[in-house]
């Protein structure tokens, strides 16, 4: 036997009727069950249902499923719980990590940060072992530099330059363009002399030999006669240049002093 006990239940929007079950007779005589039924007589039997049926229409973070009320001091018991505990666990019982800084809890009205410490003095840095190895390069990676030309801003190629004769390329298919390009590289990536590949058997097998940090290139020894020749090239461009910029300046001040003869 038991006894029904059917009563509308305002909490919940009009309509809704809770239903309290209390039990005669058994082991469980003298406890209760509590049901809900919609407008349309549709019965709920827990507080997740309900919740899943009214969705965001009715907030149900306090409402107490037995008594069929609001409560709001019981949902801030379980905040004030939830906060005492030393770990924070997501569904599934593992850990929240989450980084974001947590709000200071004060009687301001403001919602003040927390200011997260990194750095301690006693606190010992590690270094990752694999970090301070050099990473592995790719062999003969100058082949992809082949056909590459610069140009001037009016998209003309500009004339390679000739390379020494002394200057050789050990990689298979190689031109003077990609060694170039290489050795150009090696000057700009590398703060080590360039030398070349100075092992021999580097010029019989490279994929085994090959030295990854000098260019494609048999090895080579500058000279004073080389340095001598370079010096002379520089200056001769500076002299042009020099030249060009006066000129330059000439005409110019010509132009302008025939424009002010004009306009007198």
């Amino acid at each position: 036997m038991m006894e029904r006990k059917k009563t509308d239940c305002p909490a919940l929007p009009p309509g809704w009727k809770k239903e309290e079950v209390i039990r005669k007779s058994g082991l469980s005589a003298g406890k209760s069950d509590v049901y809900y039924y919609s407008p349309s007589g549709k019965k709920f039997r827990s507080k997740p249902q309900l919740s899943r049926y009214l969705g965001n229409t009715v907030d149900l973070a306090c409402f107490d499923f037995r008594t069929g009320k609001m409560m709001p001091g019981k949902l801030q018991k379980n905040k004030q719980r939830l906060r005492h505990e030393p770990f924070s666990l997501t569904k599934g019982g593992k850990l929240d990590l989450n980084t974001t800084l947590p709000i200071r809890q004060t009687a301001s009205i403001f919602k003040q940060p927390v200011t997260k410490v990194t750095s301690h003095p006693d606190n010992k840095v590690r270094t990752d072992p694999q970090k301070g190895t050099e990473q592995p390069r790719q062999l003969f990676w100058e082949r992809r530099l082949k056909g590459l030309r610069s140009s001037d801003v009016t998209e003309e190629v500009l004339r390679t330059m000739n390379l020494p004769k002394g200057l050789q390329s050990v990689c298979p298919d190689s031109s003077d363009d990609t060694l170039l390009s290489a050795i150009a590289s090696a000057l700009h990536m590398s703060s080590a002399p360039i030398t070349g590949q100075t092992s021999v058997a580097a010029e019989k097998n490279p994929a085994i030999w090959l030295n990854t940090s000098q260019p494609l290139c048999k090895a080579f020894t500058i000279t004073d006669e080389h340095i001598r020749e370079q010096e002379l090239k520089v200056y001769q461009a500076r002299r042009s240049l020099e030249e060009a910029l006066t000129a330059d300046g000439l005409a110019r001040a010509t132009e302008n002093s025939g424009e002010l003869l004009k306009s007198a």
